[in-house]
């Protein structure tokens, strides 16, 4: 999975490669490094 570390707040839905069921992200950056990275499955 690659992040976009030039901005601070990302909050999307992807599908994961193996199983394709979404999964929510939550990424947080400052000063180009990640300091949270939080990944919730969504049930369907």
């Amino acid at each position: 999975m690659l992040v976009d570390i030039y901005t601070s707040k990302q909050n999307y839905i992807e599908d994961c490669e193996i199983c394709c069921n979404p999964i929510q992200l939550i990424i947080h950056i400052e000063n180009n490094k990640i300091v949270t990275f939080e990944a919730k499955s969504i049930e369907q």
